[in-house]
């Protein structure tokens, strides 16, 4: 069963629609009275059909309302709009409407109102969307990937919901202590004593009094002045510098980032009540892996990590999908002798076993090189090795090379497409110049989509991975949301579970068999084992 929620200026419209898609009456809820009435209805097990979850559903959420499924359809649209599998439906072929807008409402926290209802009325009805793209689906003939695909960005975006009110545990003293310890007290208005130490330094090291190392253009300048011959002042180019402005530069630069984006000020904003609530964005990358939109949740350092701390008497799970990639490379492209290594609990490791190398970091580099598309260094040198030894693999991400480089769309394993390849076209006047242009931007394409068959299925893994644990964990106790075990952080092949101390074995459980479902739901019954390893730890950064 499936209820479709619309917001108007009667109050929110919920229409029910039966399984072979005839939508029945509409019954209009009020804005207070729309939680009491999701809860009667929610243990139906009903499908909940909105535009956007990040505008229904926290809000239920600050209610004190959890849903078990929903069908998000603006972020199915993007997905079916783009994909291959439904080049010539309807929805696809038609002219772009309010569906292909980007989502009118950012996600909101839960001390924010309750429903929007004075915002302007929804003019996308979502029984119509919902029947187009039921239609979509129906007539992909993909025995089925597409609509898992749907179902399990859907339930992306209730867990990014969810994470976000429960909020990642956060210790205010433990972060001020370790940036106190690592730049110096802080000053208002002013750089710590460590960083400012480093400029008075640097000033001398290149002769430049007024230096601003702040100033990409102050650096840069001060650098040539120096005598060296650098084009930018990125951390990659000053390494190969051999002057003793080098180390200091290094530090100043580091320790400036880890003020920018994790200092003081961001405490302040994105830490409240010891939780730390970034706005999470799923589907936010063209290859299906989530971005954020506040807080930078996907890119916190590791020297702030110790400051994610349970609270009195819980604990934190920490499980990280080991060589989640090669796993899903081998899997996708049917490879026996490279399904037999994954079968080991480190696949680089039981590459070595295989014989197809002699180390583990041989290994490494081997299948970063197929899947990124190296050809030099350590990666081009094991890569005649990794091609003899896994035939099928290699050709599978080189099909998808070729395809790029002919500008061509390439699919996951589910249906997520690539953006339309570069357009290059053949011109017999072009100059050698030009030509080798155009070969550099269709090399360049042809890595992307390389890469981006194996990303994108390793996101649709982990997006399985994650509704399956979310299922296994509401059924843990009693309670809401936050006094049962639940997610509080994810990143891309990594998620933390915030747990009572009690449950935490069971929870190392769950994350286990949750990975093998997802494994088991994207590839049947191929023989590779997706690895999770798991760490009960008493703060983040005791889990590496």
């Amino acid at each position: 069963m499936f209820i479709a929620l619309q917001s108007t200026s009667r109050g929110v419209v919920a229409t029910e629609l039966s399984d072979d898609g005839v939508p029945g009456e509409g019954a209009v809820v009020a804005e207070a009275a729309l939680p009491a009435w999701v809860t009667e209805r929610e243990p139906e097990r009903p499908r909940w059909v909105w535009n956007d979850t990040s505008r229904w559903y926290p809000p239920l959420l600050a209610a004190g309302v959890r849903v078990e499924r929903c069908v998000d359809l603006r972020l199915c649209h993007t997905i079916l709009r783009n994909s291959a599998a439904a080049a010539s439906s309807a929805l696809t072929t038609a002219a772009r409407d309010a569906w292909d807008a980007p989502p009118r409402a950012r996600a909101v926290a839960a001390s924010d109102a309750l429903f929007d209802l004075d915002a302007p009325e929804d003019d996308d009805d979502p029984v119509v969307e919902w029947q187009r793209q039921r239609e979509t689906t129906a007539g992909a003939g993909d025995e089925g990937r597409l609509a898992l695909l749907l179902a399990a960005e859907s339930v992306g975006a209730l867990v990014a919901a969810e994470m976000r009110f429960a909020g990642l545990p956060w210790s205010v003293e433990e972060h001020d202590r370790v940036l106190t310890e690592m730049l110096g007290p802080r000053i208002p208005n002013a750089r710590p004593a460590r960083l400012e130490a480093l400029v008075y330094r640097l000033r001398e090291l290149l002769d430049a009094p007024g230096l601003n190392p702040d100033s990409q253009q102050d650096l840069l300048k001060a650098l040539q002045n120096a005598g060296f011959r650098v084009e930018s002042t990125s951390k990659w180019e000053i390494r190969e510098i051999d002057h003793p402005a080098v180390e200091p530069l290094l530090e100043y630069k580091s320790l400036s980032r880890l003020l920018s984006a994790n200092g003081w000020h961001w405490l302040e904003e994105w830490v409240r009540d010891g939780r730390f609530r970034p706005v999470y964005v799923p589907g936010g990358v063209v290859t299906g892996r989530w971005a954020s939109d506040g807080g930078g949740a996907l890119q916190l350092p590791k020297q702030v990590r110790s400051a994610v701390v349970p609270d009195p008497g819980w604990r934190f799970v920490v499980a990280d999908a080991s060589q989640l990639e090669p796993r899903v490379l081998a899997a996708m492209s049917g490879d026996r002798a490279m399904a037999r290594a994954g079968q080991a609990s480190d696949m680089y490791q039981g590459m070595v076993d295989t014989g197809a190398v002699e180390t583990r970091e041989q290994a490494k580099y081997g299948m970063l090189g197929a899947i990124y598309g190296g050809t030099t260094g350590e990666s081009g040198r094991m890569r005649p090795r990794i091609e003899k030894a896994f035939p099928a693999a290699m050709a599978f991400v080189e099909a998808a090379a070729r395809a790029g480089e002919h500008g061509d769309v390439v699919s996951t394993w589910l249906g997520r497409s690539s953006p339309p390849g570069v357009e290059l076209g053949y011109d017999e006047t072009a100059t050698e110049a030009q030509k080798r242009r155009t070969q550099q931007r269709a090399a360049a394409w042809g890595r992307f989509t390389r890469n981006f068959v194996v990303q994108g299925t390793a996101a649709e893994w982990a997006l399985c991975w994650m509704g399956s644990l979310r299922r296994r964990l509401w059924s843990m106790g009693a309670g809401s949301l936050v006094e049962k075990p639940h997610l509080v952080f994810f990143l891309h092949d990594e998620l933390i579970v915030h747990t009572p101390e009690a449950m935490a074995e069971d929870v190392v459980v769950a994350m286990r068999e949750s990975a093998a479902e997802a494994g088991r739901l994207l590839f049947g019954g191929v023989p590779v084992e997706f690895a999770v390893s798991v760490s009960v730890v008493d703060r983040y950064s005791d889990a590496k």
